[in-house]
C-alpha cells in the first residue's frame, strides 16, 4: 500500500472514522494517488475553539500522509449558521464583524496546517468568493433543482429542527444547499474529491455528494469523525468559564494548559489519540505509564503540553507550563521572570512598592492586606494553613528582601488551591 492509502487505517486505529462513503472504494481512492479534500470552518465568532480541533487535525493528518488539504473559512454560510446540532437561529453576522472573524480564523487555521509550496501544500479559499456573486435564480437553477425537499428534509440536521418548538427558516433550511455548492465548487476548480468533518455534517456532505452526481456525474467521497465528548457527560471544550478558544486574547495559553491538565483520567486516552499527533504506539506507552501512577498525571501533562505546543508554539507551552508548575512545586527556585508575569495574569495579583520590602515583609500583615485572612490573629493561629512560595509559614512572622523570587515576586497561599502573588515593583 503506498503512503497515501495508509491514512484511513491510521485514522480507524485512532477512532476517528465514524462515518464514510463506501469504505472499499475510498480506501482505493487513496492509495492510488493524493487526493484533495476539504473542511469547512465558519468564522462565527473572532476565534476558533478546542471543538474545532478534531476536524482541523483531521486535515493536518491527511497532509502528513501526502494528501492536499483545503481550509474553507465559510465567509458566506457563516452569515446564516449551520443548524446542525442548534436548537434556535443563529443571530445573522455583518460584514465588518464576519470579516474580522475571518481574518482572525485565517491566522489560526495557517498555525496548524503547512502552507508551504510543495505537493501537500494546504490552501485556504473563502466560499464568498463563489457565492455572493450569484444570483437567487442561478442558485435555484444550478444547486436548488438537483436536491429534493423530501431529500434534505431525511436528513437528521434538518429533521431534528422541523421538529423542534422553534422550527427552521428557509435561511437556515438553505444551508445544506449552500455547503453542497461548495464541494461542487472545489470538485471543479480544484479537483476535490473528499469532504470531511464531525458527524453532526454527515447530511450536509451526502447533499455534496449528491449534487456532484447529478450534475458532472463524479465521483466523490465523505468521512465524518466522531463528535468528542467528556466521561462526566459535560460538553466538550466547556470550562466554567465557557469556551476554551485557540486565540490566546481569549484563553491564555496557561488557562489553555491548566484545561487539558484537568481533563478526566477516562479521557486521556482518547484525547490523546484523537487530539495529538503523537503516534499511536508512543500513546499507549504514554496510557501505561499514567495508569501504573495515574496520580503524577502524566497522561494530562502529555495532553496539554502536545496541544498547548500545537497551539501557541514552544515559548507559550514553555511559560504555561512553568506557571502551572509554580502553583504546584514545593521549590520555586528554577522559575524565571517570564513565568511569573505569566503567572501575574492568571491568578489574583498585589503590586507594592518595591520600598515595602526594605527590613523585611510582615506576612501576617501581607496575607490580611491580600485578602487570604481576615485578621493577623487568624494567620496566627493557624500556622499550618498558610504558606510562603509554597512552603508551610509555620512560626515565621517575617520574610528577608532576598527571599523574594527572582527579586521581586512573592507566592502567597491559604489552604491547597487559594493563591495570591504579590510583585515588588521599583
Amino acid at each position: 500500500m503506498t503512503e497515501t492509502g495508509q491514512v484511513l487505517a491510521e485514522l480507524e486505529t485512532r477512532g476517528l472514522v465514524h462515518d464514510s462513503t463506501d469504505r472499499e472504494s475510498l480506501a482505493a481512492r487513496l492509495a492510488a494517488r493524493p487526493v484533495v479534500l476539504y473542511c469547512g470552518f465558519d468564522p462565527t465568532a473572532d476565534s476558533l475553539h478546542i471543538g474545532n480541533l478534531v476536524p482541523l487535525l483531521l486535515l493536518r493528518r491527511f497532509q502528513l500522509f501526502g494528501h492536499r488539504p483545503i481550509a474553507l473559512a465559510g465567509g458566506a454560510t457563516g452569515m446564516i449558521g449551520d443548524p446542525s446540532g442548534k436548537s434556535e437561529e443563529r443571530a445573522f453576522l455583518d460584514d465588518e464583524t464576519l470579516d474580522r472573524n475571518l481574518a482572525a480564523v485565517k491566522q489560526q487555521l495557517e498555525l496548524l496546517l503547512d502552507f508551504e509550496p510543495g505537493p501537500a501544500q494546504a490552501r485556504l479559499v473563502d466560499n464568498r468568493d463563489w457565492t455572493a456573486p450569484m444570483g437567487v435564480l442561478d442558485f435555484l437553477r444550478d444547486v436548488g433543482k438537483h436536491i429534493t425537499v423530501n431529500t434534505m428534509l431525511g436528513k437528521e440536521s434538518i429533521k431534528a429542527r422541523v421538529h423542534s418548538e422553534h422550527g427552521i427558516s428557509y435561511t437556515e433550511f438553505s444551508y445544506m444547499l449552500l455547503q453542497a455548492y461548495d464541494f461542487h465548487v472545489l470538485h471543479e476548480t480544484h479537483g476535490c474529491e473528499l469532504q470531511v468533518g464531525g458527524s453532526d455534517q454527515w447530511g450536509n456532505i451526502t447533499a455534496g455528494i449528491d449534487l456532484i452526481r447529478r450534475r458532472s456525474g463524479g465521483e466523490v467521497h465523505g468521512l465524518t469523525v466522531p463528535l468528542m465528548t467528556r466521561a462526566d457527560g459535560a460538553k466538550f471544550g466547556k470550562s466554567e468559564g465557557g469556551n476554551i478558544w485557540l486565540s490566546a486574547d481569549k484563553t491564555s495559553p496557561y488557562r489553555f494548559f491548566q484545561y487539558w491538565m484537568n481533563v478526566d483520567d477516562r479521557d486521556v486516552e482518547g484525547y490523546l489519540l484523537r487530539l495529538t499527533l503523537l503516534p499511536a504506539d508512543e500513546v499507549r506507552s504514554i496510557v501505561a505509564a499514567h495508569e501504573a501512577a495515574p496520580e503524577q498525571r502524566g497522561g494530562q501533562r502529555a495532553l496539554a503540553r502536545e496541544l498547548t505546543e500545537l497551539v501557541h508554539g514552544s515559548a507559550g507551552t514553555k511559560a504555561a507550563e512553568a506557571a502551572s508548575a509554580a502553583l504546584f512545586s514545593s521549590s520555586l527556585a528554577d522559575l524565571d521572570a517570564e513565568a511569573l508575569a505569566t503567572l501575574a495574569g492568571e491568578i489574583p495579583t498585589t503590586r507594592l512598592p518595591a520600598s515595602a520590602a526594605e527590613g523585611g515583609l510582615d506576612l501576617l500583615e501581607l496575607f490580611v492586606r491580600v485578602g487570604l485572612a481576615k485578621s493577623k490573629g487568624e494567620v496566627r493561629r493557624d500556622p499550618k494553613g498558610f504558606y510562603v512560595n509554597n512552603r508551610p509559614r509555620e512560626e515565621r512572622t517575617h520574610l528577608q528582601p532576598d527571599e523574594l523570587i527572582c527579586g521581586e515576586y512573592l507566592l502567597l497561599r491559604r489552604g491547597k488551591t487559594t493563591y495570591h502573588l504579590v510583585m515588588l515593583l521599583e
